[in-house]
């Protein structure tokens, strides 16, 4: 049982830090779609577009 707390715990650390960051989390993903799209001559940008929004989705608030 104390590995599953200290999974718990360290999920519950990386959240935190996650939340503290989120800007910096954010623009990161922006930088990423926007090399992905430029790399693939906008070919996919629909998709890049809905992973880019999943992806901001999925970063805790602060």
């Amino acid at each position: 049982m104390a590995l599953v707390d200290n999974l718990k715990k360290l999920i519950g650390q990386g959240k935190k830090a996650a939340a503290q960051n989120s800007d910096k989390i954010e623009k990161a993903v922006d930088k990423a779609a926007d090399f992905a799209d430029k790399k693939t001559q906008g070919k996919y940008a629909d998709k890049i577009d809905k992973v880019q929004d999943a992806a901001k989705k999925a970063i805790p608030e602060k």
